[in-house]
């Protein structure tokens, strides 16, 4: 069952932007035509909202947002495995991974609206917690009704420690609510520490943790094993990596999560791989087969609240504009993911850093080449067109012998990961959104957090079998104790979370961001300084603070 989308604090937030009026972006008020308090009067009231704040936190993907998807955007945008590729004439981030210096400063409109963003999913699961912990005139129906809310208010706070979780990586210290916002705009917001944000969290997904279920009934919602998760990541960031440990074998040896170790679903019959079967629309879901997702985001086409995913649009190559030998040859396709606009393209050394047996790195999962195709091939689309000494059904080699670079941008043969093409809408393939399910979250990442806090305590040779474990699958060689050391998890995270990871959260939590990005990102990484390891407050968040002062990060006017 798809999660439906509720918008339920937006259109406030675009009245006061374009109004130009008093700004308050941590202080939403959601807008309603029902109030609040006859809304959440009953278990079926809390259900509408929960759906409505899970389509908020699913905007992180989304096509429709002016940023294209936050975590497309600035989560995964510059760093040591992606690059830019093409600039935008937006103010967008695009220019701040490519550039740095000067044009990373407080008016880039990401920040701006990724903040609001987070806020709004804050103040949206304060409402929730707030009435369902508060009130005693709530019908919350037959059966086990403290279970019933004890599960609404811990899928309200999971989502809250999410949001917190972004911003305490992203700027730092930031200011911490737990109400719900009234009708007074409040303008003396104050930063709140980040080691007490992030107690905060631990304190949300601690609650959380008892009272979601392993496999929630409804597709869409957070399970156990993801706030377990984000427990381990947690106690990571706060250097206690034997709690790190309890958590992320607490996911590992819960018989509901499982490894997908051989091929299955909708193109187990069709020539493919272990990894790429997993993407695959249809595939996603854990009621489709795929045992190892432990959180997805669910798109659908032409449905009311399917929404559009934003990931081609951002990763996927021009291919259609590609030249060889003066012809454009490759059509746009549903099987091709459409669309895409090479926003963010991989860095050389994210392709070249497959062994040649690792399915991870083949074709399958890594567009690198095309077969050319006539018309019946092709059907419903045209046909390819032949470059000079080219036939139908020879293979067209893209091309990633030179790193994209300043000099050497908008390379529209450029190789992708092809895990969220698939999903384009057939009857429209110059669109650039795709509709399937999107994995946020699966069980190889906790299988990298254990290797990464085994390695902490000192057990190398436990870190390397939970590496092998994920390496196992997709034909890469097994390694030993001796090949372990920070760097190799972060590239073995690379090689099998890219595009799923918030790659920048994990190399600046292990202390690599600034060191990777000049080793590997020849397209700005080259531009990067200390401060650009945080991102600036938004101006429009300070200008509103007027009664008191909102200090800005170190570093930034």
């Amino acid at each position: 069952m798809k999660i439906k989308i509720l918008y339920i604090t937006v259109s406030l937030m675009l009245s006061i932007i374009l109004s130009g009026c008093s700004n308050d972006w941590l202080d939403e008020k959601t807008p309603h035509i029902l109030t609040t308090e006859s809304i959440y009067g009953n278990i079926d009231g809390f259900e509408t909202g929960l759906n409505g704040l899970y389509g908020l936190v699913r905007e992180e993907y989304e096509h429709e947002n002016s940023v294209y998807g936050m975590q497309a955007a600035i989560f995964t945008a510059g760093n040591d495995n992606s690059t830019t590729n093409m600039i935008g004439t937006s103010g967008y981030c695009r220019p701040v991974v490519m550039w740095w210096a000067d044009q990373n400063n407080s008016l880039v409109v990401d920040y701006e609206d990724t903040w609001i963003w987070l806020y709004s999913i804050i103040n949206s699961a304060n409402t929730i917690i707030g009435h369902a912990e508060t009130r005693t005139d709530i019908d919350w129906g037959d059966g086990d009704p403290i279970n019933r809310k004890n599960v609404v208010i811990a899928n309200a706070k999971a989502l809250r420690a999410y949001a917190y979780r972004h911003l305490t990586y992203g700027w730092g210290d930031v200011p911490l609510s737990l109400t719900e916002s009234g009708e007074i705009i409040k303008t003396d917001w104050e930063r709140t520490p980040v080691g007490d944000v992030r107690r905060q969290i631990l304190s949300d997904l601690l609650f959380a943790e008892k009272h979601i279920a392993v496999r929630p009934a409804l597709e869409g919602r957070i399970t156990k094993g993801a706030v377990q998760h984000y427990l381990a990541e947690m106690y990571l960031v706060l250097n206690k990596p034997d709690s790190a440990l309890f958590w992320a074998n607490k996911v590992i040896n819960t018989p509901e999560y499982k490894l997908m170790t051989e091929r299955f679903g909708v193109n187990k019959d069709k020539p493919g791989v272990i990894f790429g079967d997993m993407f695959a629309d249809g595939n996603t879901n854990y009621g489709q087969g795929n045992t190892e997702v432990l959180w997805v985001y669910q798109f659908a086409l032409q449905t009311i609240g399917g929404g559009e995913c934003a990931w081609t649009e951002y990763f996927g190559t021009r291919y259609s504009e590609f030249v060889r030998d003066d012809v454009t040859p490759i059509r746009l396709t549903n099987e091709r993911g459409a669309r895409g606009r090479s926003r963010q393209s991989a860095t050389k050394w994210f392709l070249d850093s497959y062994e040649p047996e690792d399915d991870r790195g083949s074709n399958y999962c890594l567009r690198k080449f095309f077969i050319l195709k006539d018309a019946s091939a092709n059907a419903p689309y045209p046909a390819d067109r032949l470059p000079p000494g080219y036939s139908y059904g020879d293979t067209l080699w893209l091309n990633w012998d030179e790193d994209i670079n300043p000099n050497y941008t908008q390379v529209h043969d450029w190789p992708w990961p092809r895990k969220r093409e698939a999903g384009a809408n057939p009857a429209n393939p110059s669109g650039s959104g795709t509709f399937s399910n999107q994995i946020r979250l699966r069980l190889a990442e906790t299988y990298l957090l254990k290797a990464e806090a085994e390695l902490l305590t000192g057990n190398s040779e436990a870190a390397a079998n939970a590496i092998n474990a994920i390496r196992r699958r997709s034909n890469a060689s097994e390694i030993t104790a001796t090949d372990v050391d920070i760097d190799f998890i972060l590239d073995e995270r690379s090689r099998e979370l890219m595009m799923e990871e918030d790659r920048r959260w994990q190399l600046l939590r292990t202390g690599k961001w600034l060191e990777r990005m000049r080793k590997y990102n020849h397209n700005g990484g080259q531009f990067t300084t200390e401060r650009d390891q945080i991102w600036p407050i938004p101006q429009v968040v300070i200008d509103a603070n007027i009664t008191k002062e909102m200090p800005q990060n170190p570093g930034y006017n």
